[in-house]
């Protein structure tokens, strides 16, 4: 799962032991978005709704 993350460069090299993993700068990016859509915020879900 984590080579999936890491080859389109998401998230730094995963080969050491370590119990968590760095975003990169587009993973940062890419990950706030789909939080945003996943979970408008109030005046961001009242927009979709109208």
């Amino acid at each position: 799962m984590l080579n999936w993350l890491y080859e389109p460069g998401m998230i730094g090299n995963p080969v050491n032991n370590a119990k968590s993993v760095v975003l990169t700068e587009e993973g940062l990016r890419e990950s706030e978005c789909l939080f945003n859509q996943l979970f408008p915020s109030p005046s961001q879900a009242a927009k979709i709704d109208n």
